[in-house]
């Protein structure tokens, strides 16, 4: 029997045994609370085992995973290898530059060849939208998103709530403020559905030219020009300026984005002073982000990564159960 999880307060523990059945995480996007709150309550089983060093076992022996990054990663390919290993997996990480990619083989091949070498499990980022759902489509191995386009980034947004979850009893009335580059960013994409799905109220902040008032039309979402709105905020989650997704340049340069919208410690403690200070990485020390603020006591930057093994470990294991199962999308 998996733990039970609370999510709200006031609803009590939910009962979470077996229900997360498919066989790939393409998105947040439509998973249900108790979806969500299934993979987190095996994430607190996987972040004991590495507080204990537990964290090897012989889990996933027979199971292999191959890393298809289109896209350049620290945080996401390393975390998962890490994973993958922990449990006994083997990896293979498909190196794209020095792949028959750049002969031209495409997404399908590609994927339709490695699953001929015997590859259960892709994980796969790719810079356009739909990448991982294609590929989920078209192969009978298990495929998790590791970040398409600028649709999502599922597996980010887990570890993030898992993270939150560590410190808040509930998801309900959570006040998270996501300031940065929203309208190219998937991790505010997958952090927004989810977090709205949960109960949270999301409040985007940044200037107009890079936050689309329709994201009002998602539900619990608000959208603001000025930092000072962070005020009150339980979370405050700061998001890469993304030069290399923006078709035009948002802003005359970066310096101007810190003047209006770079997060201090002064203004931490001016607006928010007890918040979580966030960020899926990598940091842009001296624009979104100062050093103190990173420092600051109540800054869990360096805690997502350390969760982010947790949750990875926890999808991989889940979802290679379903596969046994014979598990569809």
């Amino acid at each position: 029997m998996r733990p039970k999880c609370i999510m709200f307060e006031d609803e009590g523990a939910v009962n979470l045994e077996n229900v997360y059945l498919k066989k790939d995480l393409l998105g947040i996007r439509g998973l249900t609370p108790e979806e969500i709150c299934f993979i987190l309550a095996e994430a607190a089983e996987m972040r004991e085992k590495i507080d204990n060093n537990e964290k090897t076992s012989c889990l996933l022996e027979n199971i292999s995973v191959a890393t298809l990054f289109y896209e350049n990663s620290t945080r996401t390919k390393l975390s998962f290898t890490k994973a993958a290993k922990y449990l006994g997996a083997k990896v293979t990480d498909l190196g794209i530059s020095t792949s028959s990619v750049n002969k031209g083989e495409s997404l399908l091949d590609t994927g339709k060849n490695l699953e001929a070498f015997g590859v259960d499990v892709f994980i796969i980022r790719h810079g356009f939208t739909g990448a991982a759902e294609y590929l989920a489509k078209n192969v009978s191995a298990t495929v998790i998103n590791g970040g398409d386009g600028i649709n999502e980034h599922p597996t980010q947004a887990l570890l993030d709530f898992f993270t939150m979850q560590r410190e808040f009893s509930s998801f309900r009335g959570l006040n998270a403020a996501i300031l940065g580059d929203i309208n190219h960013s998937r991790v505010a994409r997958s952090n927004l559905f989810g977090l709205t799905e949960l109960g949270a109220n999301v409040k985007l902040i940044a200037p107009s030219t890079l936050v689309s008032k329709d994201f009002e039309n998602l539900g619990s979402v608000k959208v603001s020009y000025d930092i000072a709105d962070i005020k009150g905020a339980d979370v405050v989650m700061c998001l890469r300026m993304q030069r290399e997704r923006q078709s035009f340049i948002p802003l005359p340069d970066l310096e101007e984005y810190t003047d209006m919208f770079g997060i201090t410690k002064e203004v931490i403690e001016k607006y928010a002073p007890n918040a979580l200070i966030m960020h899926p990485g990598p940091v842009n020390r001296g624009v979104e982000l100062s050093a103190d603020t990173i420092n600051m006591p109540n800054s869990v930057i360096y805690e997502q990564a350390k969760n982010g093994v947790a949750v990875r470990m926890a999808l991989l294991k889940i979802l290679t159960e379903n596969l046994k199962r014979g598990a569809k999308e």
